[in-house]
């Protein structure tokens, strides 16, 4: 059978190469692409964190300094009746235990974890996401599995951009970049079925930042 007519393939890859050989003047040369995106914040950029945050279902929490912070957690934990929370940082857990705050960290105890406490990278104020990843003691796992995800982070590490997030690891790994970095924004939430919003899907049903201020 004679190959009359081209395929669809052919057709395609002829109007592709006809495009390239007969090049049109670039209608937008005269854009400024190097330009930021994004519109400048219309308030502080911890206020736009936390609104944003809140946007997210995630729960926000203002701590003038850690006894604060501390106070108010203990006073969580008691609210939700949990007999304690998680976490495998070893700096957390010495601020945790400042407080008094009873605390699991052992390997044979993540999956009794009803809550699970962590640092972060970054705040990212333009989506009220967080930023962690596998370079903190808290390794991978325990931001997605505890049913409650409470991060303890600080004023100083509030950004505007992603990309300011971004250019951050880098300096703060000086290349060595950790294998997974991950931005959360919000608690886990799905309507694949039936159009039906469903919390703790594929992680945490409840996200809090617990936000120390170190900048006043």
């Amino acid at each position: 059978m004679p190959f009359e007519e081209a395929t669809t393939k052919e057709k395609i890859l002829t109007k592709v190469r006809n495009a390239l050989i007969s090049k049109k003047e670039n209608p937008f040369a005269k854009e400024k692409f190097e330009g930021p995106v994004f519109h400048d914040l219309e308030d502080d950029k911890v206020v736009v964190f936390a609104k944003k945050l809140l946007d997210n279902n995630g729960k926000f929490v203002y701590c003038e300094d850690d006894a604060s912070a501390l106070g108010i957690l203990k006073a969580l934990i008691k609210e939700k009746g949990w007999d304690s929370v998680y976490t495998n940082d070893k700096v957390l857990k010495t601020f945790l235990d400042k407080g008094e705050i009873p605390v699991l960290s052992g390997e044979d105890e993540f999956l009794n974890q009803k809550a699970g406490v962590t640092q972060c990278e970054y705040l990212i104020a333009r989506f009220g996401s967080i930023m962690v990843s596998s370079g903190l003691d808290a390794g991978r796992r325990i931001f997605v599995y505890p049913e409650t995800h409470i991060v303890i982070a600080k004023a100083s590490q509030v950004v505007t951009e992603l990309s300011e997030a971004l250019n951050g690891m880098k300096k703060r790994y000086k290349g060595n970049i950790p294998s997974q970095i991950t931005v959360i924004t919000g608690p886990s939430r799905t309507a694949d079925i039936e159009k039906t919003l469903v919390m703790g899907a594929h992680g945490p049903k409840e996200l809090y930042v617990f936000l120390i201020d170190d900048l006043s």
